[in-house]
């Protein structure tokens, strides 16, 4: 099992370019399911994720070919609307394909989800907005069996979740009727969905709103050419990581729209952020000044970086509050960044930090794909030696995320055992 090994207190210089978005290519690629097609994806990441999807599209039936971040999906061969539990338990964002199954089948058996190791996230959402369509769901064995021909319902959250929408969205283009979906998430990564599936021919309108409108078509167009839009998360993390451990580095190939929360808060703390059209310059501060944050939906600050926001809170000039609003218990970071020295307490999904001097380096294991970027950030501001294990979560998430460190000066190393 891999370790990475970190010998901290280097600041950060230099450029490093954002991939493509993990949580946006994997709805996607489900996506191409839904029409039997031919589909070409750039600025694909070659992560731990997106080759799971990819090898469920193959048990599916599909042909997936990828090389140098381009994916090309053959969907026409399709034939087997199962996703088994082999897959599933280790992802769950392969719980996607369950809404484009039963659009293009109207039949789908697809496992109860697995993935990170922290908290129950149910899926009761992606259920019930599939039976406001007129799907039959049953639980057997662990699998959930949808069936049925669906037809255009409006479908109200109680909270937006984003992997609902997405599954719901898939499952309405091709329903008999309208859909309104409300309350729906507003993520970028639901954007792009919309406008692949608009693309193909789905009529699909309020984009960047939460009231979606589907009118249910029966066909879609059978080939497309899509690109992949940046990974604001990945792009967050180096944000928040030359922040934490000091430097100037430049982001590129960044939407900086889509980081605005994360941004405004950067600065507040005391960072220096220059915004360019596809480009984001950051340049810490001498010291870091204390800055509560609150997780909330899209546009606020995002779950996936409250870790992250967490490492550089341990050094800030006083004491903050972080609360998660998204995933209460989210926080399995919080024991290993103790182990470097953080001063943190923690009560149900509320978290203060007192901000110390200094971290000192120490041996740490990786628990989710955000707990391990912020290991790698607090490893990489304290000083000392470093060792984190069970990295195959950070793989997940982040695409040779030692690599792009160590152009920027970073002393870091993958240890293959």
């Amino acid at each position: 099992m891999d370790k990475i090994i970190i010998r901290g207190g280097k600041p950060l210089f230099g450029e490093v370019n954002i991939g493509g978005a993990k949580n946006a290519v994997l709805p996607i690629m489900a996506a191409t399911v839904i029409s039997p097609g031919h589909y070409n994806l750039t600025n694909v990441p070659n992560l731990r994720d997106t080759r799971t999807m990819a090898e469920l599209l193959r048990v599916i039936g599909a042909k997936v070919e990828y090389n140098n971040h381009k994916m090309e999906i053959d969907s026409t061969t399709c034939n087997n609307p199962v996703a088994p539990y082999d897959l599933v338990k280790t992802m769950r964002a392969s719980f996607d394909i369950l809404g484009a199954l039963i659009s293009r089948f109207g039949y789908a058996e697809v496992s109860m989800p697995g993935g990170c190791a922290w908290g129950p996230r149910p899926v009761n959402y992606h259920i019930d907005a599939l039976k406001k369509l007129g799907a039959h769901l049953n639980l057997d064995h662990g699998n959930i069996i949808a069936s049925g021909k669906l037809t255009g319902n409006e479908i109200k959250f109680k909270f937006p979740s984003v992997g609902a929408t997405k599954n719901a969205l898939m499952a309405a283009v091709k329903a008999n009727g309208k859909t309104i979906i409300r309350n729906a998430a507003r993520e970028p990564e639901i954007d792009t969905l919309v406008d692949f599936l608009n693309l193909l021919g789905a009529v699909i309108t309020g984009k960047s709103t939460s009231t979606l409108m589907i009118e249910g078509v029966n066909a879609l167009d059978d080939n497309l050419d899509f690109e992949i839009i940046p990974d604001r998360i990945e792009a967050g993390t180096f944000l928040i990581a030359a922040a934490l451990i000091g430097g100037e580095i430049t982001l590129t190939g960044v939407n900086p729209n889509h980081l605005s929360a994360v941004i405004n808060k950067l600065k507040a703390s005391g960072t220096e952020v220059i915004i360019f059209e596809n480009k984001i310059k950051v340049c810490a501060s001498k010291e870091i000044k204390a800055v509560d944050m609150t997780t909330a939906p899209y546009p606020e600050f995002p779950t996936d970086l409250q870790a992250q926001w967490m490492a550089l809170m341990t050094k800030c000039t006083s004491s903050v509050t972080i609360i998660d609003e998204v995933y209460f218990d989210r926080f399995t970071h919080v024991a290993e960044l103790s182990r470097l020295g953080a001063n943190i307490k923690l009560e149900r999904n509320v978290a203060t930090v007192t901000g110390i001097d200094t971290l000192i380096g120490a041996p740490v294991m990786s628990t989710d794909i955000r707990a391990s970027a912020s290991l790698i950030l607090a490893c990489l501001a304290a000083d000392g030696e470093s060792e984190i294990s069970r990295v195959y979560h950070i793989d997940r998430g982040y695409e040779n995320i030692e690599k792009k460190f160590q152009k920027l000066g970073a002393d870091i190393n993958r240890i293959s055992n």
